[in-house]
């Protein structure tokens, strides 16, 4: 049968070529930079954002809480403000629990 199909000779083959290191890192590399670039990096600046807005809270600023409470600031201290809800209702909050600052008149306007 040989004389229709031709014998395959391995010794012939030229041998594979191992990858080198830089090679066989590269996909992971290329993938580090794009996790970074897509999630690390944006993350890293919704953070220090976050942070910026906290710090910079003032009596009167109204906000929303993480909670989705809307109410006006009314005492601020280093770790917690106070946060009036309606007249005569006051809560305490943590500062990092405050989620956005709202633009000034947004409580009157809700009706």
């Amino acid at each position: 049968m040989s004389f229709l199909i031709s014998d395959a000779i391995a010794a012939d083959a030229p041998a594979a070529a191992q990858p080198g290191m830089l090679e066989a890192l590269l996909p992971f590399i290329i993938l580090f930079v794009v996790f970074y670039f897509l999630l690390i990096r944006p993350q890293q600046k919704r953070t220090k954002e976050h942070t910026k807005m906290v710090s910079a809270l003032q009596v009167g600023d109204e906000v929303v809480t993480n909670g989705g409470i809307l109410g006006k600031v009314s005492r601020v201290g280093d770790d917690f403000i106070g946060v009036e809800l309606a007249d005569g209702v006051e809560i305490n909050l943590q500062r990092q629990a405050v989620a956005t600052v709202m633009p000034k008149g947004t409580m009157d306007n809700l009706g």
